[in-house]
């Protein structure tokens, strides 16, 4: 379907990802206290969805009619657009919004309200509103549209997380990626073994600085979910089409959980603490068959309580010494068939992917150097294209994350004002337009392996709701933008950029405004010489 290449006639079509086909139509549709939705059979959920975003703004009641004239229906006949895709048709004489699955229905509704005035995404109440004249057709190029945020650094409450997946929601973003546990923190709720989070869930202190600083804040920090807040914001996406999907990783990142279960590790009798640093923690479990149990306990909790298609497993960093000095890891890798113990990371992984297929679920893990993954496995390559394409090579399906491109814990820009972010690195809008997901030109068929790509918020500089959003936006926009459509016209993004961002103030998105520095400002004086996962992730 051709694009809209030229900049919008209207400040109000600046739509941002903008849609695959675009056209004005003359005059607009006004919605007032008359107005009535036809809503047919399969559509409910997208009218309630239009309610909740509209009534409390607008006062709006939108109630049903069988005669209203904004229709909200399920058409059979668009299933060439697949379950994403959508089309709006806006006249004077009324709004018709169909698609061919209720999701694309959800889609359609986050584009009207890119479509009203910027005063309607705020606590504005206005006797109408003008939604201008046009006809759309749109749908995904890519399956995957996410976003990572790291509540295992620094927790964020539930509250938080909804603004959140509503935020990515009006982006048409269809994923968050809740990153759940790690070496500072364990937020994942597991009735099995409460001390997960009544000891993972705390530490003592947090550092001030890089991975490697020896200066702390002295302040504790901690926080975990419960069953019914996850279930009850699962539902919340999933009524905005999002899907939560859940990280618990292993072998590595573990230290939380080894401070609550010591017997999981390779030193039983060792008691260690919450990690109170940053980087790559040399603790990782033990590879006893009570660990592989321990796991899939918390596995089977996961999978009960998040009923996304796909669990993340982790598998990053993977430091193998410690099961390098253990007889018992040395007796597993030789009764396994291995070479050594490096090859434990491969086989621990292969474990837990295999409890999570007989789960009925697809397991996704990090891409790293020396670990085999079994092709049950979902890629979220993090360091190079080069990495993405290997793994699609060997027939597994990948979702783009350079650290380069999508890692939004980097500076936005280098002036001295800007709060603390990871070092290392600067990212720019720009740079983040520039995601890459077409494969080597000589190797087309590597495409079919792509799902998508998403952001990712490593947590270690950023405390509050304030400083997640001055990271994310605008610079979720431009890989939104991309991930929705791989085509390149920075020129006219740039364009509707400008008018969305005042979408982004009408929602208090301090997209613009420096959020306030903590306390005790991070020391960035020393720069990583590469970046390495464990520093963000």
């Amino acid at each position: 379907m051709p694009h809209r290449t030229t900049p919008p006639p209207r400040p109000e079509l600046a739509l941002v990802p903008r849609p695959s086909s675009l056209s004005s139509r003359p005059g607009g549709f006004r919605l007032d206290a008359t107005t009535r939705l036809r809503v047919a059979p399969g559509a409910e959920g997208a009218a309630d969805l239009l309610r909740t975003y509209l009534t409390p703004t607008t006062g709006l009641r939108l109630e049903h009619a069988e005669d209203g004239a904004f229709v909200l229906a399920v058409d059979p006949t668009l299933a060439g657009l697949g379950e994403e895709g959508y089309g709006l048709t806006v006249t004077p004489g009324g709004v018709l919004l169909r698609a061919a699955h209720p999701t694309g229905l959800l889609r359609g509704v986050q584009t009207i309200r890119q479509l009203l005035p910027y005063d309607a995404l705020s606590a504005r109440p206005a006797q109408f509103l003008a939604l201008p004249g046009v006809e759309i057709t749109d749908a995904p190029a890519h399956p995957w549209r996410g976003m990572l945020l790291d509540v295992a650094r620094h927790f964020q409450p539930v509250s938080y997380l909804r603004r959140f997946v509503d935020l990515l929601a009006l982006h048409k973003l269809n994923v968050l990626h809740l990153h759940l546990t790690d070496d500072q923190g364990w937020r994942m709720p597991v009735s099995a073994y409460p001390r997960l989070t009544e000891i993972g869930g705390r530490r003592t202190q947090s550092p001030i600085g890089p991975a490697g600083s020896d200066r702390f804040d002295g302040r504790p920090h901690g926080g975990a979910y419960t069953r019914a807040e996850l279930a009850g914001l699962v539902a919340y996406a999933g009524a905005r089409g999002v899907t939560v999907v859940p990280e618990v990783g292993v072998p590595g990142h573990v230290r939380a959980a080894l401070a609550a279960h010591p017997e999981l590790g390779n030193h039983p009798g060792t008691r260690l603490d919450v990690w109170t640093r940053w980087g790559v923690c040399p603790n990782v479990l033990g590879v006893g068959d009570h660990v592989l149990d321990f796991f899939r306990t918390v596995l089977d909790e996961v999978t009960d309580l998040f009923p996304a298609p796909y669990i993340h497993i982790g598998g990053d960093e993977v430091p193998t010494q410690e099961w390098e000095a253990s007889p018992a890891a040395l007796a597993r890798a030789a009764q396994e068939g291995l070479s050594g113990p490096r090859e434990l990371h491969g086989w621990f992984m292969a474990q837990m992917a295999d409890h999570v297929v007989r789960a009925g679920r697809r397991p996704v893990a990090w891409a790293e150097d020396g670990a085999t993954l079994p092709l049950t496995c979902t890629v979220m390559s993090w360091r190079t294209p080069q990495h993405a394409w290997a793994a699609a090579r060997r027939g597994h399906d990948v979702i783009h994350a350079d650290h380069r491109s999508t890692y939004f814990d980097y500076a936005r820009g280098s002036g001295r004002l800007e709060p603390p972010a990871q070092p290392g690195h600067v990212l720019d809008v720009r740079t983040v337009y520039g995601v890459d997901l077409l494969p080597p030109a000589d190797e087309p068929p590597l495409a079919a392996r792509v799902l998508g790509t998403q952001g990712q918020l490593w947590t270690e500089f950023v405390r509050t709701p304030e400083h997640i959003e001055y990271l994310t936006y605008p610079r979720l926009c431009a890989l939104a933008e991309r991930a929705w459509d791989s085509t390149d016209d920075w020129r006219d993004f740039r364009t509707r950029l400008d008018g969305h961002r005042a979408r982004l103030t009408a929602l208090g998105v301090p997209h613009d405004v420096l959020p306030p520095h903590p306390a005790h400002p991070h020391d960035l004086s020393r720069a990583p010489r590469e970046r390495t996962k464990g520093t963000v992730g």
